[in-house]
């Protein structure tokens, strides 16, 4: 696994690639690989959240749990697939919601998120590589703490932020954030078993954007091409 961070997350990430955990997860990848495992995103996919959307121009954090386990799908961006790959259910339900929320969006030819990130939106997975058609197969081996680290980092140094939290999961990491300085808006995860019971109509895009101009910063253009 090559540690491929942009400039300014390595400065404060660094020391996390020395620690226990973090050499036991790299050797656990290898062995993945040496079993003859496919393992999404490809390798330098898999810190791509923090090469498209530098610490220094983090505005807005949507927090997604595993990579897909499809062929061609994960690109290291949450809910993000690469182009040409159909979107994924929650992914269309996010377009969905866009629709309704954003005026003038139109539902894109393709799921990659990737402007998005370019702007300021860190599309972080709590768990960053996953076996081919195993979800959760990577859980509990060390991405979990790399990322709340990722999370308490920017709790702690950045003022702000925009949390997005879509679903339990997401939400357990409102403990992580100190909510005294950052925004949070949660609502049910927009996959099909839970969009209709509150993630439709929950307006997360808008609500972003009224916070960021708020706060004086540029809102972000939710618009694909």
């Amino acid at each position: 696994m090559a540690i491929d961070l942009e400039t300014s997350w390595l400065q404060v990430l660094q020391d996390e690639f020395e620690k226990e955990y973090m050499i036991k997860l790299k050797a656990f990848l290898k062995n993945e690989k040496n079993a003859g495992y496919k393992i999404y995103p490809k390798g330098s996919d898999i810190f791509n959240a923090f090469k498209k959307t530098p610490f220094d121009q983090l505005k807005v954090v949507i927090l997604g749990q595993d990579p897909y386990h499809g062929p061609d799908q994960a690109h290291g961006l949450s809910f993000s697939v690469q182009k040409g790959v159909n979107p994924p259910p929650s992914l269309k339900n996010i377009f969905k919601e866009l629709v309704k929320d954003i005026p003038g969006f139109t539902i894109p030819t393709h799921g990659d998120l990737s402007s998005w990130a370019e702007q300021g939106v860190l599309l972080l997975n709590a768990t960053l590589t996953v076996r081919d058609s195993s979800p959760g197969s990577h859980q509990k081996k060390g991405w979990e703490e790399f990322t709340d680290k990722v999370i308490k980092t920017i709790s702690e140094q950045k003022e702000g932020i925009v949390f997005i939290l879509w679903g339990a999961f997401a939400q357990a990491k409102a403990e992580l954030i100190d909510q005294t300085k950052h925004f949070i808006i949660k609502s049910p995860h927009p996959s099909p078993f839970s969009a209709d019971r509150g993630f439709f109509g929950s307006k997360p895009f808008s609500k972003t954007n009224e916070i960021l101009l708020k706060t004086e910063k540029k809102p972000i253009n939710w618009l694909i091409f």
